[in-house]
């Protein structure tokens, strides 16, 4: 059985249900129902979950806002569902903090799938770390560093709170400087999976990326290519681990 800790937020008690039966069969056996917002925030704050799924409309408040006060207590993914599938919705979430969407009707196995991909990436994501921990180090770039063997990031010396995508998106770039990927690319890397017409999710995450490790400056570090895809160039007589 997995062990991994994942909570289901929705108001429909039958779809609850429903996914929580097909992760069992998928052998995940720590699984936590919430149907309202306040229900969820309570959970959360006496259990570290691994990962959450989320519904955008619940009947206390909106699990957009529900996803903010989330951000403030875990950095776990979220993968939201919603019934809502229009592009704006979509960002709407990413922004905020989420890290997968899926539009309603869906297949179960679907959710199920998307939940083994994103949890399949992290683990991957913390091996290679501790395989390479005595040779990666410090990736100090001057505005900001990541300490790739304790997950970490600062800039200009304060510490910065990154979701899990956030965080690996960065890492890539610091480990594959100058390298060029399109939004595709980069899509299949971080999500674990292979996505056409994704390119604004990336876009959304690159965004956020840059405002908090502040790159505001001329040149920029992550750069855009407009029509090919997006490059990390490291300062001048900065190379990173």
């Amino acid at each position: 059985m997995r062990e991994e800790k994942i909570l289901l937020v929705d108001d429909e008690e039958g779809l609850l249900e429903l996914l929580r039966i097909t992760l069992q069969k998928e052998h995940f056996s720590h699984i936590v129902c919430a149907s309202s917002a306040a229900e969820a925030l309570e959970k959360s704050r006496v259990t570290s979950f691994d990962l959450i799924v989320l519904d955008v409309g619940l009947p206390d408040f909106s699990g957009f806002d529900l996803c903010k006060e989330l951000r403030r207590i875990t950095l776990a993914p979220i993968i939201f569902l919603t019934a809502r599938d229009s592009t704006l919705d979509k960002l709407s979430g990413l922004a905020i903090g989420g890290d997968d969407y899926i539009t309603k009707p869906f297949e179960p196995l679907e959710v199920a799938a998307r939940i083994q991909a994103m949890l399949r990436r992290r683990v991957y994501a913390r091996e290679e770390e501790q395989h390479k921990e005595t040779t990666i180090g410090i990736y100090d770039y001057g505005r900001f560093v990541l300490n790739a063997n304790h997950a970490t990031i600062t800039v200009e010396g304060q510490p910065v709170d990154c979701t899990a995508k956030e965080y690996e998106l960065l890492l890539y770039f610091c480990r594959h400087p100058q390298r060029v990927f399109t939004a595709s690319q980069l899509y299949e890397a971080i999500w674990g999976q292979w996505s056409v017409g994704d390119d604004k999710a990336v876009s959304m995450q690159i965004s956020r990326l840059r405002k908090k490790i502040r790159d505001e400056q001329t040149p920029l570090l992550i750069q855009n290519l407009r029509g090919i895809g997006y490059r990390f160039v490291p300062p001048p007589g900065r190379t990173g681990a």
